[in-house]
């Protein structure tokens, strides 16, 4: 990983991390409890992948930083919202995230479940309060992906997908339908609305971005799924196995962790494949893309 690429997601990581220290409620806003829960939930962890990837759009489409921070908070509040449900005892019941206890055992289970709400509220709070597109009409679209991504059509809907097929044998085809909506939909998301920030692109171009997009969100959970049963608890910051323990379908269960590996090299090289209709603007999206594939691989 190149020195300038470093550099610059250690810049843009901290940036989001400032954002979202000013964007939550501050811990001393009644109700005290829940605010100090949805900081505790959010800030301080994560390399932060779906903020990366918006502010590589925003850049390949002349987006402004102020837009595509807005919009790179808002996604990452989904996401830590998800991770906060899906650690509950009635769905994965998982203790550590992050490094540190998951929100319903640090503070417990009702708490957990009105962070998550709280922060998806937020995220669409966000969305409606700033000026983030050009027109009213692209805001408008903003918003409705970014909820296609969370609801039943996109994020909610795989994890029920998900809950569905513990103990049973997926074949390939269902188990990428399945990632598509758990964990490549709000991926996407965060590809396009930071893209939309923007103006240069027409609709081709994405259209281009949006298959990129889709390869990468795929590629993001063969990923995890290898790293799930090579990687130490310490190194992933949550409970090494735990796929395996629940006997959940996994890229690894259906292909082994060998052709897993290849699976991402091969959606890596789609992804390029889609952004060769762009210019070298395109490239901290490649280097996005590198990251995600090389991460404690």
């Amino acid at each position: 990983m190149s020195a300038d690429f470093q550099g610059w997601a250690r810049s843009h990581q901290a940036c989001i991390e400032t954002s979202l220290q000013t964007l939550l409620p501050a811990a001393n806003i009644a109700p005290e409890r829940l605010h100090e829960a949805m900081r505790y939930a959010v800030l301080g962890g994560g390399k932060r992948v779906r903020p990366l990837l918006a502010f590589a759009a925003g850049e390949l489409s002349g987006a402004s930083e102020e837009r595509v921070t807005i919009v790179a908070a808002a996604v990452e509040l989904i996401h830590a919202y998800s991770l906060v449900h899906d650690d509950l005892p009635c769905m994965d019941n998982d203790v550590l995230r992050r490094g540190k206890p998951t929100c319903h055992v640090e503070y417990d289970e009702a708490t957990a479940l009105l962070v998550g709400d709280s922060l998806q509220s937020l995220a669409f709070q966000l969305l409606a309060e700033y000026r983030l597109a050009d027109t009213p009409q692209i805001q408008l679209e903003m918003i409705m992906r970014l909820a296609q991504a969370a609801g039943s059509r996109g994020m909610a809907g795989g994890q029920a997908i998900d809950l569905a097929n513990v103990g049973k044998t997926l074949n390939l085809p269902e188990l990428e339908f399945m990632h598509i909506h758990k964990t490549g939909a709000l991926i996407r998301s965060a590809v396009m609305l930071g893209a939309r920030c923007g103006s240069s692109l027409n609709d081709a171009q994405l259209e281009s971005l949006d298959h990129f997009a889709k390869h990468i969100g795929l590629a993001f959970q063969v990923v995890d799924d290898v790293l799930d049963t090579e990687a130490t608890t310490a190194t992933l910051g949550k409970t090494a196995g735990k796929d395996a323990e629940h006997n959940k379908p996994t890229y690894v269960s259906i292909l082994g962790a060998s052709r897993a590996r290849e699976l991402a090299e091969e959606l890596r090289r789609d992804a390029y494949q889609a952004l060769e209709g762009f210019d070298a603007t395109a490239g901290r999206l490649r280097q996005v893309t590198d990251f995600i594939i090389q991460r404690e691989f």
